[in-house]
């Protein structure tokens, strides 16, 4: 059984905006040039299966275009985390306090007051991962950065993030495909 997990193309979002949940756009262009990039390397067998957001969505479809075999289901469970207070703000302009406590309780803590905790956005990605397992069936995740490392955690079996260190810090491009399959993790595919 394979996971591709494919992050939808740049966004119209200002740099350095915070926008988890926030249901922010990906140019057109943008997203059809990911598509042609990734959609030779799909198999047609997977389910295609998008965070209900907007960027994951249209990336869906455009690679159902090229793909006529793969049809899009959208999955709440692999959406980005819902980052409360902070959503649509610079991340800049979080008061060092507040990102202090959230990271200083990391598992627990809502992120922005009233966002979701880690320990909840892993279990959340945790449920979707376990169904695609049970499935028995390839699948793509046309999803977001963090839920491309919740799932990273989850193929090393880890299934809470105790302390922020434990997080994986390594940037994710837009557009970057990795494949997850039996005991090994890959990059597929960088930006476009």
């Amino acid at each position: 059984m394979k996971l591709w997990l494919v992050r939808h193309a740049r966004t119209d979002a200002a740099p350095g905006l915070c926008y988890g949940a926030t249901d922010v756009c990906a140019p057109a262009e943008a997203t059809r040039a990911v598509a042609r990039a990734v959609a030779s390397r799909l198999p047609e067998s997977a389910a295609l299966v998008h965070s209900p957001l907007r960027r994951c969505a249209e990336l869906a479809h455009a690679i159902a275009e090229l793909r006529p075999g793969l049809a899009p289901r959208a999955d709440p469970r692999i959406a980005e985390m819902d980052f409360g207070a902070w959503e649509g703000r610079p991340w800049s302009s979080i008061a060092r306090a507040e990102f202090d406590a959230w990271t200083g309780s990391f598992a627990d803590a809502r992120a922005g007051g009233h966002g979701e905790s880690t320990d909840a956005f892993m279990q959340r990605i945790g449920a979707a991962y376990d169904a695609w397992r049970a499935s028995g069936q390839d699948a793509v995740w046309i999803t977001h950065a963090g839920v491309m490392r919740a799932a990273r955690l989850l193929h090393q079996g880890v299934r809470r993030v105790a302390h922020a260190a434990q997080w994986p810090a390594a940037p994710i491009d837009y557009g970057a495909c990795e494949l997850i399959e039996c005991g090994q993790q890959q990059t597929t595919h960088g930006a476009p």
